[in-house]
């Protein structure tokens, strides 16, 4: 089960100090860091984000908590409650996680990149369940806190963790890799998300690459080998590890050949042996290519994996298909959006057969740096209009998409939004019987909610 242990040995764990000695036998069962959906047996953590969680510390124990970490600087601790002090709540959350994870007798499988992470997460949960007891990150449980809690929740009879790592500055993946001590470690690619706060790809690969810094002794990297930044970075560092290289590029140790599209998916060959995975696009099919390259290093066969492929369920918003009722498709890709993501989305979008007119609903890309509008102009010149009809831009960045569309397609077939209400009501307007919509945008734009207007 998760983390189990007396309070004696969590303080310990956690650095802490200063547990009343009549709650050192107590046993928690489970770390929480929200009051709301505390567990019997809980510990609680305090984490101080836009509120405090030193002030919910009375109602999580109301509700079931053991115990509670309380930072040193917080005033006023309550009275005659099991508390364990730290000098800062999130460093002690990492630090039992870090410890927790060395007793942990279990592979585990880092995966960061800035695009294709929570996919490639969901193939590897759903192959490995083939052959082994699988433990992953759940929803978006990918950060500084996520990683930690994520640790905290296997339970000792798993066999492999598959976690998933996000970040948005330098330093961060490497805490990370270091408390999840990868056995095997992941870059599904390098896009330019974060590029804002980065400055540059040569340092969304560089802080990609910090998670083999916590690469066990004998571990594995697996890179998409297709992108020049990671074999630079690899070669400039001569560090002794395993690699294995997927992608595109006759070079790499794993790729895709024979590939063809299908309706709902594509099928492709592996060293002679053919696959099936029930997603569009090429980009999954990198994505899938990184998953059999460690299922294949972890002793499953090709039969195995397809029969991993088949049970694939992706959370909502990745190209999740919709059926409306009055007879048109949505695809809701409006989980997050970058050049590279959006790119593929419409290149996949583009080869859908089957369907009507093709309509394409396009929010703002965020977090792009000074040459935000040049990448939303970008995806406005490769837009083609024998391959899509209409275009719908919705928010000022994505202006520019419409601006550079213009130049190509007949001025009724691309508008521009700024009211979603507006953008809907055109929307419903213009679709027809088999016609099919795509949704793209950051997840700051919430695009998606004008599904249930599209959907009555």
């Amino acid at each position: 089960m998760m983390i189990n242990h007396e309070l004696k040995v969590i303080e310990r764990m956690s650095a802490g100090s200063g547990l009343s000695l009549g709650f050192e036998d107590l046993i928690i069962l489970g770390v929480s860091i929200d009051s709301r959906t505390i567990k019997p047996g809980n510990l609680f953590v305090p984490i101080i984000r836009d509120l405090d969680g030193h002030d919910y510390v009375s109602d999580a124990i109301s509700k079931g908590a053991i115990a509670s970490f309380w930072q040193k600087d917080r005033p006023n601790p309550p009275d005659h409650v099991p508390l364990i002090y730290v000098d800062d709540c999130l460093e002690a959350l990492q630090k039992l996680a870090t410890e927790y994870r060395r007793e942990l007798q279990i592979k585990v499988i880092g995966i960061t990149g800035s695009n294709g992470k929570t996919t490639t997460k969901e193939m590897l949960n759903s192959v490995l369940q083939t052959k082994f007891r699988v433990h992953k990150t759940e929803g978006n449980l990918n950060s500084q806190i996520g990683v930690p809690l994520t640790i905290l929740g296997i339970d000792k009879d798993a066999e492999i963790a598959v976690i998933e790592m996000g970040m948005t500055e330098r330093g961060q993946i490497e805490q990370l890799s270091r408390i999840t001590h990868p056995d095997i470690a992941v870059i599904t690619m390098i896009g330019v998300s974060h590029l804002s706060s980065l400055g540059s790809r040569e340092q969304i690969a560089a802080a990609k690459l910090e998670i083999i810094n916590g690469l066990k002794n004998g571990g594995c990297f697996v890179f998409q080998g297709d992108e020049p930044l990671l074999n630079k970075e690899l070669n400039n560092r001569n560090i002794s590890i395993e690699t294995i290289s997927f992608g595109q590029g006759d070079f790499n140790d794993v790729i895709a050949e024979n590939t063809i599209s299908c309706s709902d998916g594509s099928q492709f060959s592996v060293a002679n042996q053919m696959y099936y995975l029930p997603l569009l696009g090429m980009h999954n099919i990198n994505n899938a290519l990184a998953a059999i390259a460690i299922a294949l290093r972890l002793g499953l066969n090709s039969s195995e994996i397809n029969e991993g492929f088949t049970q694939l369920k992706l959370p909502n918003m990745r190209f999740e298909k919709m059926n409306s009722p009055l007879g048109f498709t949505i695809i809701n890709d409006a989980w997050n959006a970058s050049p590279d993501s959006v790119n593929a989305a419409i290149t996949t979008f583009q080869e859908l057969t089957g369907y009507g007119e093709k309509h394409l609903v396009i929010g703002d890309m965020l977090e792009l740096g000074d040459d935000e509008i040049e990448f939303h102009r970008v995806v406005g010149r490769n837009l083609d209009p024998n391959k899509i009809n209409y275009i719908y831009t919705c928010g000022d960045l994505s202006s520019h998409i419409a601006s550079e569309a213009k130049r190509r397609y007949p001025l009724e077939a691309v508008m521009t939004f700024k009211d979603q209400i507006i953008l809907a009501n055109t929307l419903k307007q213009k679709i027809k019987k088999n016609d099919v919509i795509l949704l793209k945008a950051s997840r700051g734009m919430q695009i998606d909610l004008i599904i249930p207007s599209l959907m009555n």
